[in-house]
């Protein structure tokens, strides 16, 4: 399922949009840009933005969906005989990186102080999800019932959103020493374990 040239193309465009929107956000708040100037620091036109998304919420959104596809991709060199929830662990630590954990964290900061950017980002978490459950369903080839594998990719995912939300204090590489926080490798390793002997 690996992507053609015109696909790559097509999801650099938006990823650089994504990226100009999102520094834009950063720098002067969701209310101070306008979908002109993303295109324009991305070098492209206000149609290109079009092409690509409705509005410049979704563009920043958009955001913490980098990275994804290789992610997915990854489920293709996964061996068929190996357990379900080992394959769901390996795209999980190669989709939540370090620098896309950080840039998630941001993006729902910047959602929790403009209430509009949250259906957004709601939106992008909920094609991560359905990109892995997809992936994984052609791991698993028949193996599972469906409704096995939507409860397992969802039960995982809850629970790293957890840690994107705040909810659990969980640090990552970069962020300040803090007595209580998890890191969040041994956070994943947790999850996993939970996953694995119940709780």
């Amino acid at each position: 399922m690996t992507q053609g040239l015109r696909e790559r193309k097509r999801a650099a465009t938006a990823q650089a949009l994504a990226e100009a929107a999102f520094g834009l956000a950063k720098e002067r708040g969701l209310d101070g840009f306008v979908i002109d100037e993303v295109a324009e620091l991305a070098g492209y036109s206000r149609r290109t933005f079009a092409n690509h998304y409705p509005c410049k919420e979704a563009a920043v959104a958009s955001v913490a969906y980098a990275g994804i596809e290789a992610a997915a991709d990854a489920l293709e060199d996964v061996s068929d005989g190996r357990p379900l929830l080992d394959a769901v662990e390996v795209v999980l630590r190669l989709q939540l990186t370090t620098a896309g954990l950080s840039r998630m964290r941001e993006v729902l900061a910047l959602a929790r102080a403009h209430p509009s950017l949250e259906p957004h980002v709601y939106h992008v978490q909920h094609r991560m999800r359905l990109e892995v459950e997809e992936r994984v369903a052609a791991v698993a080839a028949g193996r599972y019932p469906a409704s096995y594998l939507t409860l397992l990719v969802g039960a995982v995912y809850g629970m790293v959103s957890t840690a994107l939300e705040g909810l659990v204090d969980v640090r990552l590489p970069g962020d300040p020493p803090s007595r209580d926080a998890v890191e969040f490798d041994e956070f994943l390793t947790e999850v996993f374990n939970h996953l694995r002997t119940g709780f």
